[in-house]
């Protein structure tokens, strides 16, 4: 028999404490640095254009249209950067970039607590229950990272999280409200694509076969008009989209970004097929042997056949739906050829609930690990004096320290070492008293520590570039080219609100970039000669610099910040330069396709 739903004061209470955990961890300082190279500015510098020109359907970016991902988090950036004043309350674009990632965290932080509330799985202190269910999601090393920064995983893995909840808590109440995750399904279709309706998918035939009740979750969840709803909201934005923009959007989104990373490796992201292993074990510390007991109890004994047997009672089956969710993220994306720590994003809020849920049922050989690991981590934490100064970050001069300086490091190991007391002493008072008390010295890490550290970061590698930024809006002339070699940062093109071109370091990039002022044209930056356009300015990193084919330019060098150094370059050498290096059979690669280009 299940255990009551909690009572509805005691549940505002713990939903009141989990959102203002959620606030601590995802809302706070969240506008006071600025975006962080290289993904988040694009997703940002889209959102910012949509705003401004009124094109809601197509995103772009420096003067190209952007086919990475569907509008949902374009959509959501944008409505933000509508608002008036941005000068004042978003000075760095951070605020409206950033917010629909935080509210996404939140936003499964209160449904883990609330499901928890609503549907107990076993007696005794469901509230804390649900707080440490929900702690242990946003505590994740990855959502912490994805939660505060301004791309569109955390805002697809929110809306997966919600149709997933939302589908077993269908099954649970036999049906009622069981269009509820389909229509949430469909914006996350809007947010990431088809992978959502794969995930949920494969989520509910493992939970079906290990539940031996596959006809029942079918008729509940009623999938084929399920289905359509889901269609019904994400469909019109693709129809419209491959109606305008043809062939480019069909090839980019869907052979690229969709077909092309799941069956061969794109951009590099190339990794062992046990990756995601090894993710499962980073993103849950210091609470990975909790997630693993969650995981083999909510398995239980394997079943090979379709024989029918004795399932769960629906209502208390949210340990094996949780076990299924995360293997069917775990299965789908090792399958996959290209690999990357954020595809584990959609894994975390069912880790929160599998650790939430194998406390609970009692403290053990995980309990002692889990302690094992938090005591080790805080010894790494108090030995930084003696590994930081081995840091070697060529592009973050000064880092070690700095950030040795700060002592924060230091608070860490301190926080995590109070951790470990306090879960021994709340041992003996139970599995979830136990888990809190360790979690909230955690809690404190956040904005005693990481926060701190993460605005030093920004301060020595994001600070130059904006500097730099500001110097092009002040030394640029009306129709004068920029081009940025070496490091590429589209946060130049951000906060500059300058097309900028963007190529690399090696000796064909400085042919490619000559080619390009002369022939390609794109909105904000026609092609030009050097007669029309004599010069060109030019964002260059000191190593880029220091190459013996940039050299003997003779720039006229305007600014210097950090390690980048802002050149006014006469057009006319950098065409006699790429002269001489084709002579030496170096040739020009721009026009090949690069659908990661911008």
């Amino acid at each position: 028999m299940a255990p009551p739903p909690v009572a509805s004061f005691q549940r505002r209470q713990v939903l009141l404490i989990t959102a203002a955990v959620a606030l601590v961890l995802f809302g706070w300082q969240l506008g006071s640095s600025g975006l962080v190279d290289e993904t988040a500015p694009l997703f940002a510098a889209s959102a910012r254009a949509m705003a401004e020109t009124g094109d809601w359907l197509i995103p772009r970016v420096n003067g190209l249209p952007r086919f990475d991902k569907p509008p949902l988090v374009y959509w959501a950036m944008g409505m933000l950067y509508a608002l008036p004043g941005q000068e004042l309350w978003n000075p760095l674009g951070t605020w409206a970039a950033r917010l629909p990632s935080a509210l996404a965290c939140g936003a499964v932080m209160l449904a883990l607590a609330d499901t928890l509330l609503r549907r107990p799985q076993r007696p005794g202190r469901p509230g804390l229950v649900a707080l440490t269910a929900a702690f242990a999601f946003g505590l994740s090393p990855l959502v912490l990272l994805w939660g505060r920064i301004a791309v569109s995983d955390a805002l697809f893995s929110g809306l997966l999280a919600l149709s997933l909840l939302l589908g077993w808590q269908t099954y649970a109440a036999r049906g009622q409200g069981w269009w509820r995750c389909w229509l949430l399904l469909g914006l996350a279709v809007l947010a990431k694509g088809p992978v959502a309706v794969v995930l949920l998918g494969l989520t509910l035939v493992l939970f079906g076969w290990l539940q031996a009740d596959m006809a029942a979750l079918w008729r509940r969840l009623r999938p084929l008009p399920g289905l359509a709803i889901t269609a019904l909201v994400a469909l019109p934005w693709y129809g419209a989209a491959l109606v305008v923009a043809g062939e480019p959007f069909w090839r980019s989104f869907f052979g690229y970004h969709n077909l092309q990373r799941f069956t061969v490796v794109v951009n590099n992201h190339l990794q062992p097929w046990w990756f995601f292993a090894l993710v499962l074990v980073i993103a849950s510390l210091p609470l990975t042997p909790l997630l693993l007991l969650g995981l083999a109890q909510g398995v239980g004994p394997l079943r090979w056949s379709w024989r029918p047997a004795k399932p769960l009672a629906p209502e208390l089956s949210l340990q094996r739906f949780a076990a299924c969710w995360l293997l069917a993220v775990l299965l789908f994306f090792t399958a996959a050829a290209t690999k990357l720590p954020s595809y584990w994003l959609p894994a975390t809020p069912a880790a929160g609930l599998l650790i939430a849920l194998a406390a609970q049922r009692g403290l053990g050989w995980a309990w002692r690990l889990s302690l094992a690991l938090t005591a080790l981590l805080a010894a790494g934490w108090l030995a930084s004096p003696l590994w930081v100064p081995l840091i070697v970050a060529p592009e973050i001069p000064g880092l070690a320290p700095e950030l040795l300086a700060g002592g924060w490091l230091l608070l860490g190991g301190g926080l995590y070492a109070l951790a470990v007391v306090l879960g021994l002493a709340q041992g003996r008072s139970g599995g979830a008293a136990a888990l809190l008390a360790l979690q909230l010295p955690l809690l404190a890490f956040v904005p005693l520590v990481l926060q701190p550290a993460w605005q030093l970061g920004d301060r020595l590698r994001g600070l130059p570039v904006r500097q730099m930024a500001s110097a092009l809006v002040r030394q640029a002339r009306p129709a004068e080219p920029v081009a940025m070699v070496g490091m590429l940062k589209p946060s130049l093109h951000y906060y500059g609100r300058r097309v900028v071109i963007y190529e690399g370091a090696e000796p064909h990039n400085l042919v490619n970039l000559a080619d390009r002022l002369r022939t390609e044209t794109r909105p904000g930056q026609p092609a030009s000669t050097p007669g029309e356009q004599p010069s060109l300015l030019m964002v260059i990193d000191t190593g880029t610099a220091a190459l013996p084919f940039w050299q003997g330019l003779e720039p006229q060098l305007l600014e210097r910040r950090g390690i980048y150094g802002l050149w006014r370059l006469d057009r006319r050498r950098l065409e006699r330069r790429a002269a001489q290096l084709q002579r030496q059979g170096v040739a020009a690669d721009w026009r090949l396709p690069r659908p990661e280009r911008y």
